[in-house]
């Protein structure tokens, strides 16, 4: 006997064996037990969700002659073996993408006139209805609309806003909605244990997760795998050599490697993936997810509920943020954005990343504002982590420079200002209001010689947002300190001069000695005046 595939030995022939669309199951089962039955249904929905399946089920239970008080078709009554071999009359499947002519439609139109030579109904099934030329769907519109009290149309389509609205108001409109990676993982365990297969947890959940939402191919993906090692215990490993695919861990390691800016480690990266044989296209494809779960993992912190990831890739990506930014992430996203969509015109796919990879580990090569903003955000990580790194001067520059003249110092604080200013970074980051949270991070506190409290703003149009939200600054600073203040904003630029020419400059301030460091690793030839 042939091979049956296993989305085909495996589709579901009872409305309990339809996985992930229980809102859809029970409207049409009270539909069936009630007598309600429509003319016309539009089931909608990305493939593999269950859309034919359940139409052709719908299609016996009504036509059964004896279905079960639960609305199941039984499957053993002369109709439903006839439906389920294929050979009824009264349930014909259309498919629309190669019958989409006008000519298609009038013998329908001609069709269904007739009623059914056996059962109840004569169930017109057109699968991607949505490839219909226009003419077809204006010669189906009166049929659909006012059709023979024996017939019922079910539309199946995969893109739903290519109907026109004509025909959608004539439908009651069914959307399936995609599989969770768990009731794919539990399905395909279920499945395995009747083939007396072994297969790991981590791998069946892996294969769940590369059918996004299918179920079709999902087990189009695991019949691949099964095949490929027959009889053996199928581990993650083999499932991932299979669709050459990579591991987690390489994930991991190339966002590090890119965070650090690490060009001799990211080519090593990539010459591990090409000597295990693993996909480009589908590492970039996987790396593009990987960094929008660190995105939702940095940006909302708790993404146990959108994120499909386990516990320890959880813990891994909020890791991730010693060595990215948010900022940095999202560059990183248009970036391999741009790379998948120049690879499928390429013949030379590594070499396009490759060259991608060099050129982000090379911060200055891009200039444009998202590119600026990360490399911002890059160096504020770094500083924040106190990370130093000695700038180099070369040449003639070195030996002009003198050693610095002692200045004096400015006057201690008193204890209620020096408690405000250390107390300062875990007031700002304790505010619910996350926008105003977002501004305060860029404010540092400082004093002059009068009685106020000073807001030192990274840049101008930072002071006017401020303003509006000053009250409930104050607030936060009396609560925390037990005292009032008197709040002032200042750029950072105003306040630096108004601090070198009281003060004249610090002789060892970390932050700048940090930031200037930093940023002579990035520009080498930039030269720091004195």
């Amino acid at each position: 006997m042939s091979y049956t595939a296993l989305y085909r030995k495996y589709r579901p022939n009872t409305f309990a064996g339809v996985i992930g669309q229980e809102h859809i199951v029970k409207t049409l089962k009270n539909q069936i037990k009630t007598g309600r039955v429509s003319h016309a249904y539009l089931f909608c929905g990305t493939r593999g969700t269950g859309k034919t399946s359940t139409a052709k089920i719908f299609a016996r239970v009504i036509n059964c002659l004896s279905p079960t008080e639960d609305g199941e078709p039984c499957n053993e009554c002369a109709l439903c073996k006839e439906i389920l071999q294929g050979r009824s009359m009264n349930v014909i499947e259309i498919d629309a993408a190669s019958n989409n002519s006008v000519d298609n439609i009038r013998e329908i139109r001609e069709e269904v006139k007739y009623p059914p030579t056996e059962g109840y109904y004569k169930v017109y099934i057109i699968d991607e209805v949505h490839m219909l030329s226009n003419s077809a769907f204006n010669a189906l519109l009166k049929t659909l609309e006012e059709p023979p009290a024996h017939v019922i149309f079910i539309l199946a389509t995969t893109d739903p806003q290519k109907v026109p609205a004509t025909i959608l108001s004539r439908c009651q409109r069914f959307d399936f909605r995609r599989i969770t990676t768990d009731d794919i993982a539990e399905t395909l365990r279920g499945y395995l244990a009747e083939e007396g297969q072994e297969i790991t947890l981590e791998a069946v959940r892996y294969v769940a997760q590369l059918g996004d939402g299918s179920m079709r191919d999902s087990l189009s993906i695991l019949d691949q795998c099964l095949a490929f090692y027959s009889g053996e215990k199928v581990t993650l490993e083999m499932v991932l050599d299979v669709m050459g695919a990579v591991d987690q861990t390489v994930l991991f390691e190339m966002t590090k490697a890119l965070g650090k800016k690490d060009s001799h480690r990211v080519m090593e990266l990539v010459e591990e993936m090409m000597h295990s044989g693993r996909d480009i296209k589908q590492f970039v494809s996987e790396y593009l997810q990987h960094l929008r779960n660190f995105l939702m993992v940095t940006t909302i912190g708790d993404a146990t509920g959108i994120l499909d990831i386990s516990g320890e890739n959880l813990e891994r990506l909020k890791g991730c943020s010693a060595f990215l930014s948010p900022q940095e992430a999202i560059f990183l996203i248009e970036r391999f954005s741009f790379l998948q969509s120049d690879m499928r015109y390429s013949a030379n796919e590594r070499i396009l990343l490759e060259v991608e990879l060099l050129r982000l580990c090379a911060p200055w090569t891009q200039m444009d504002v998202t590119a600026l903003a990360a490399r911002i955000a890059g160096l504020e990580r770094q500083v924040a982590q106190g990370v130093t790194v000695q700038t180099q001067v070369v040449g003639d520059k070195a030996q002009k420079k003198e050693p610095p003249k002692p200045k004096k110092k400015p006057p201690a604080l008193p204890e209620d200002r020096k408690k405000l200013k250390e107390e300062w970074p875990l007031l700002r980051s304790e505010v619910g209001d996350v926008i105003l949270k977002s501004q305060l991070m860029q404010v540092e506190i400082g004093f002059k010689d009068d009685e106020c409290v000073y807001l030192i703003c990274a840049y101008a149009a930072l002071t006017d947002m401020l303003h509006k939200n000053m009250e409930q600054i104050e607030t936060l600073l009396e609560k925390a300190v037990g005292k009032a203040f008197q709040l002032r904003t200042i750029t950072k630029e105003e306040y630096d001069q108004w601090y070198e020419s009281a003060y004249g400059k610090a002789e060892d301030v970390a932050e700048d000695a940090e930031f200037e460091s930093l940023i002579g690793s990035y520009f080498p030839e930039a030269d720091f005046e004195e």
